[in-house]
């Protein structure tokens, strides 16, 4: 789950931290081999490619899983994904945007709808609630980047639109068609990122009450354990006191 940085305490949650970190690794490796697949397999030649590597080694994932990755597109044995967005409502009025990445577009339609349906949401046709949302790129440091002053800084100077800093690290957004240059910026002033990567920022966020929050949660944890399942965004909004009763 991402989209803002509110929903840091959400995205930190589990502890199942063995199985997250399979889950993400199992992620970047899906995209860098796509990426690889689609374009060249050399990074430095491949934009998207680089991104999704630069956000590997973010997430500390080890070299020879990305050379596996990589590999793997141009054995003739990774699997054809396409690429879907789906769209729909959650408890309480929620916007959520589901993106996957997948070998059975069959397969993944009926898993999502039936989440959405098990947890008392709704599928929608695309574009039903993605106008609620802005298409903008997100870059995520480390505390140790540097202090919230000299991140905003480096922020202005790369041209970013906004910086969001807390004890959690630092959250740099940008128009989506500067992500590139921004990145480069940045990566100049604070070394790489240990994300870079566009995203679904919702434009307001939806209040919800107990109840209703432990429903939602139920229905992004579903949706993020599935597979195919690479990004999930919504708009909700929970309060801290309503987390801490969750756990």
């Amino acid at each position: 789950m991402a989209g803002h940085s509110k929903f840091k305490n959400i995205m930190h949650r589990k502890g199942r931290q063995d199985a997250v970190r399979s889950k993400l690794f199992s992620r970047l490796s899906k995209e860098i081999t796509v990426a690889a697949k689609m374009g060249d397999p050399d990074p430095d030649k491949n934009p998207r490619l680089r991104l999704a590597v630069q956000n590997a080694k973010g997430q500390s994932m080890p070299k020879d899983n990305i050379a596996r990755a990589i590999a793997k597109s141009q054995g003739g044995d990774g699997a054809d994904y396409s690429e879907i967005r789906y769209e729909g409502y959650g408890p309480g009025g929620t916007a959520i945007i589901v993106e996957v990445l997948t070998d059975n577009k069959n397969r993944s339609a009926a898993n999502v709808r039936s989440y959405f349906t098990k947890y008392g949401g709704s599928m929608g046709e695309t574009g039903s609630v993605s106008f609620m949302f802005d298409r903008v790129g997100e870059l995520v440091y480390k505390p140790e980047a540097g202090d919230a002053d000299a991140v905003m800084e480096a922020g202005i100077e790369a041209g970013a639109d906004d910086v969001e800093s807390d004890e959690d690290g630092h959250t740099i957004i940008c128009a989506f068609e500067d992500l590139s240059e921004v990145s480069k910026g940045l990566e100049e002033a604070l070394g790489e990122a240990e994300s870079v990567k566009t995203i679904w920022k919702p434009q307001n966020l939806v209040e919800v009450n107990e109840e209703k929050a432990g429903t939602i949660m139920k229905l992004m944890d579903a949706l993020e354990d599935d597979d195919d399942v690479q990004n999930v965004y919504s708009n909700f909004d929970i309060s801290e006191e309503i987390m801490a009763k969750l756990g």
